[in-house]
């Protein structure tokens, strides 16, 4: 994934649309959450933990890419007289 710079305030739309994608797989693992808690087959039980596993790599995915497009993002927030040593 080619990474491109754009002025200040003026968001990547790229970046934007890997954001929106990510809030939705972190519901979508929400859900699977949900009905792993709900199932009683054990056929059932197996399809949820796969579908989990499925989500959490989609997860994954999608913060590397994000990491990769903008990595100052990812950077630790200092606050007040807070300093890395």
């Amino acid at each position: 994934m080619k990474t491109t710079f754009f002025k200040k305030g003026r968001p990547d739309p790229e970046l934007l649309a890997l954001r929106a994608e990510l809030q939705s797989a972190q519901g979508d693992l929400s859900l699977a959450y949900r009905k792993f808690d709900q199932a009683v087959d054990p056929e059932l039980v197996e399809s949820c933990i796969y579908q989990i596993k499925a989500e959490k790599a989609r997860c994954n995915y999608l913060i590397r890419a994000i990491k990769e497009r903008s990595p100052e993002s990812f950077l630790p927030r200092l606050e007040g007289d807070a300093v890395w040593t």
